[in-house]
C-alpha cells in the first residue's frame, strides 16, 4: 500500500551507517501493509454477512482512507510536538486499539466495524507520518526515491501476507450460504448466523492488537538517530520570496495523480474476491479467491524491487507513463475478457502499480524547497482517493455490473499516464 508523510523535510543530525535504523523502520512498513490489505478479505466477508450492496460494502474503505484525510495534518502537528519516535509508538498504540475494537464489533454490528476501521487507520496514519521522514533522511537526497521504493517493497510484502493471513484465519472457517438460503431463515436464525460468521474476525484481530502493542514497546526502547528539520538549499534558490505553493503545477498535478493512483489500487484490491467469484471469470468461493489477492499485492512487491534498480537509470516520468499504460491495457483486458485470462489480467495490474506512488510523490515535491512540508501535507490529504474511488466503483457496479465498473480505475490510470508523460523531463 502507498505510504506518505505530511512532515517537512528532515535530515539526520549525525552521519553514519543507517542500515540498522532502516531495518527497524521497515518493520512498520510491513505491518501497516498487512493491516491495509486485510480490508480486501473483510469487505466481501462483511458484504455477505450483512447482505450489503457494493456501495455499502465500500464504506469500509471510505472510513479507512477517510481517516487519512482527517488525521494526516493533525498527525503532523503531533509529531512536531512529541518527536518521530514517540509518534511511531503513539500510532502503534492507537492502531492496536482499533484492532481490539473488532472484538465488540463482531457482537454489535456493521456500524461499529466501520468505527473500528477508522480508529485503526488513524493509528496507521500517525505511524506513517512518523516513519516516512526516517526513510528520506537516512541517506543521500538523490537516492531518496529509490530508497522509498525499496522500503515500500517490504510494505508490499505485508500486503502480500495479509490476504493469506485473512484467508487462513477468517475465511477458512466461513460456511458459504446463498442469499436465498439466508432469506429462508427466521430472524433468529439469521441473527445467529451473522453473529457466528462475524465472530471469525475476533481471534485474528486480537492477535494483531497484541502484535502492535509489542511493536510499540520495541519502538519505545529502541535507539534511533535523531532527525531535525532543514531546508532544501537547492529548492530555496529555485523559488522567489513569497511564492505561492499553488504555482508549482507539478505538485498540483501530482496531488491529483496520488488521489487517483491510491484510489485505483485500493479499488481494484477491494473488488478482486467478488470479481473472481463471478461464474464467467473463475467461480471461486471467497476462501478460494483470497490467496489470489496475494498475487496482486505480491506482484507489486516484485515490481518495487525491480523498480529500485530501474529508477536509477530510467527517467521517473517515462517509467511512470509506461507502467500506467500497461495498467490500462490489463484492466481493459479484464473488462473485455472472461475466464482465467480476465482474472490474471486484473491481478497483473499489481506489477505495474509498484513504482507509481514513490515516483509521483518525488516528482510532485521536486524543487519545492521550504514549501516541501506544505506540499507533503497536500499529498497526504490526496490519499483520500482510497476512500472515494472505491465508493464510485461500487456505485457503478451496483448500476451497471461488476465487470464494467473497472472502467473507473482504468480512467484513473489514464491521468497518471498523462502526468508521467507531461513531466518526463522534470529532472533534466
Amino acid at each position: 500500500m502507498a505510504t506518505f508523510s505530511s512532515s517537512a523535510p528532515v535530515h539526520a543530525t549525525e552521519a553514519g551507517d543507517y542500515t540498522r535504523p532502516l531495518i527497524v523502520i521497515t518493520l512498520l512498513f510491513f505491518m501497516w501493509g498487512l493491516l491495509t490489505s486485510l480490508n480486501d478479505v473483510l469487505i466481501p466477508h462483511l458484504k455477505s454477512i450483512y447482505t450489503l450492496t457494493y456501495v455499502q460494502a465500500m464504506l469500509v474503505q471510505f472510513c479507512f482512507f477517510g481517516a487519512y484525510f482527517i488525521v494526516s495534518l493533525p498527525a503532523g502537528v503531533l509529531i512536531r510536538r512529541i518527536g518521530y519516535q514517540r509518534g511511531a509508538v503513539t500510532g502503534l498504540a492507537i492502531a492496536a486499539a482499533g484492532c481490539a475494537m473488532f472484538y465488540p464489533a463482531a457482537e454489535s454490528g456493521y456500524a461499529l466495524f466501520l468505527l473500528a476501521f477508522f480508529v485503526l487507520a488513524a493509528g496507521i496514519t500517525i505511524l506513517q507520518v512518523a516513519a516516512n521522514p526516517f526513510v528520506t533522511a537516512l541517506g543521500s537526497p538523490k537516492t531518496a526515491s529509490s530508497r522509498l521504493t525499496l522500503t515500500q517493497a517490504f510494505n508490499s510484502l505485508g500486503t502480500t501476507v495479509g490476504p493469506l493471513f485473512g484467508g487462513l484465519l477468517i475465511l477458512s472457517s466461513v460456511e458459504p450460504i446463498s442469499a436465498a438460503a439466508l432469506g429462508a431463515m427466521t430472524d433468529a436464525e439469521q441473527a445467529a448466523y451473522r453473529a457466528a460468521e462475524a465472530a471469525t474476525v475476533q481471534g485474528p484481530y486480537a492477535l494483531l492488537a497484541g502484535a502492535l502493542l509489542l511493536l510499540a514497546i520495541v519502538f519505545a526502547v529502541v535507539r534511533l538517530p535523531q532527525i531535525s528539520h532543514a531546508e532544501d538549499a537547492v529548492g530555496m534558490a529555485a523559488r522567489t520570496p513569497g511564492e505561492s505553493i499553488f504555482r508549482h503545477r507539478n505538485l498540483l498535478f501530482g496531488a491529483i495523480a496520488i488521489f487517483l493512483y491510491v484510489g485505483a489500487e485500493v479499488s481494484i484490491g477491494s473488488f478482486l474476491i467478488n470479481f473472481m467469484g463471478e461464474r464467467h471469470i473463475a467461480g471461486l468461493s471467497h476462501a478460494e479467491a483470497a490467496p489470489y489477492v496475494s498475487y496482486y499485492w505480491g506482484l507489486a512487491m516484485v515490481g518495487r524491487f525491480i523498480g529500485f534498480g530501474v529508477m536509477r537509470y530510467v527517467r521517473p516520468g517515462v517509467t511512470l507513463a509506461v507502467c500506467a499504460a500497461m495498467s490500462m491495457a490489463l484492466v481493459l483486458a479484464a473488462i473485455q475478457g472472461e475466464g482465467r485470462f480476465a482474472m490474471w489480467a486484473i491481478l497483473g495490474v499489481g506489477l505495474f502499480n509498484s513504482i507509481m506512488f514513490p515516483t509521483i510523490f518525488s516528482m510532485a515535491l521536486h524543487r519545492l524547497g521550504d514549501l516541501t512540508g506544505r506540499g507533503s501535507g497536500i499529498l497526504c490529504m490526496a490519499i483520500v482517493g482510497g476512500a472515494i474511488v472505491p465508493f464510485v466503483q461500487g456505485f457503478v457496479a451496483d448500476q451497471a455490473g461488476l465487470q464494467p465498473s473497472f472502467y473507473v480505475p482504468m480512467a484513473c490510470y489514464a491521468f497518471i499516464l498523462y502526468f508521467g508523460a507531461k513531466y518526463a523531463r522534470l529532472y533534466d
